[in-house]
């Protein structure tokens, strides 16, 4: 058991020298320390908090600095999508409804690029090969035929894909500017959202164009006009609640052009890549064989008279 002279506190021979030479020397206690690393703690945890309200408050208030145009960053915004999202959207543009608009229900002010473009990048892959699966199933029974892949039509369907893709929602997109700024009544999409419904749009052509690999021109037609009007009847209920404020013969013309111009590309595609070819074999001559040619006489069909060479 400890004695009662090993519990009691004993002066530290460095601390009395130290008070020796400098009698007005204080020491400092645990307690004491402590507390002073408790309120720099406390201190530097203030600050941060306060650092985290004023970017909270910046990005608020729409005040945070944007990025640059020639960054990474600023482009990174435009393919912020998740997954769910855009199964969301290709649904939409799948099954339109009257009533529901689809930037309004479907992009709700967050539009993307990610979905159109690789919209456009699979419908132009699957024209290609189908136009070429199709080709060449059209001359299996030619002996003369040899497959070779035509590689130029995935550049074709690039081109008419993305231009279509790009070219019409940017004409379409300032001429609703042009109008809004003639009539207070006529609305306007970002051009960011007009490009983001027309390439949602073209998905269902995706599976006509599989489609279309079936040797049947009256249902690879039927097949045409089914997947226009889906398609054509989103991009009327998404830009009829902005053209509908303006006058009726612009009105008609503005959906008369987007109706036409989405059915122009459709059979555009159809007759480029999916034309039935006539067939290039040669007929033979019922009459005439391979070793002895004959003719028949006019008034003698029994008779042959061989041919001299």
């Amino acid at each position: 058991m400890a004695t009662s002279d090993e519990l009691q506190f004993h002066e530290f021979d460095e601390a009395a020298d130290l008070l020796a030479v400098n009698p007005d020397a204080t020491t400092a206690s645990i307690s004491e320390q402590q507390s002073h690393v408790a309120v720099n703690v406390s201190a530097g945890s203030e600050e941060g908090e306060l650092g985290e309200e004023t970017d909270k408050t910046e990005l608020l208030s729409g005040q945070k600095k944007q990025p640059s145009f020639w960054t990474f960053e600023y482009y990174q915004t435009f393919f912020d999508v998740d997954t769910y999202q855009v199964l969301d959207r290709i649904k939409g543009s799948l099954l339109p409804l009257p009533g529901k608009n689809f930037v309004r229900h479907h992009l709700r002010n967050n539009p993307d690029l990610y979905g159109p473009f690789w919209i456009c990048a699979t419908l132009a892959f699957t024209l290609a090969v189908s136009s070429n699966v199709a080709h060449a199933l059209e001359k299996r029974g030619d002996p003369s035929f040899h497959y070779s892949p035509q590689f130029h039509k995935v550049t074709i369907a690039g081109l008419i894909t993305y231009c279509y893709a790009w070219l019409v929602p940017l004409a379409l997109w300032g001429y609703l500017q042009w109008r809004k700024g003639l009539s207070i009544h006529v609305g306007s999409y970002s051009f960011l959202e007009t490009v983001c419904v027309y390439g949602y749009s073209l998905f269902i052509y995706i599976p006509t164009s599989i489609l279309w690999l079936i040797p049947a021109a009256w249902l690879q037609w039927l097949l045409l006009a089914f997947a226009a009007a889906l398609s054509g009847s989103v991009l009327v209920l998404a830009f009829w609640p902005l053209l509908r404020s303006d006058s009726k013969p612009a009105t008609l013309a503005a959906l008369a052009a987007i109706v036409s111009l989405h059915v122009l590309l459709a059979v555009g595609c159809k007759l480029y890549f999916f034309q039935m070819l006539p067939s290039t074999i040669p007929p033979v001559h019922p009459l005439v064989t391979a070793q002895h040619p004959t003719v028949l006489l006019p008034r003698q069909a029994s008779a042959s008279v061989p041919l001299r060479h």
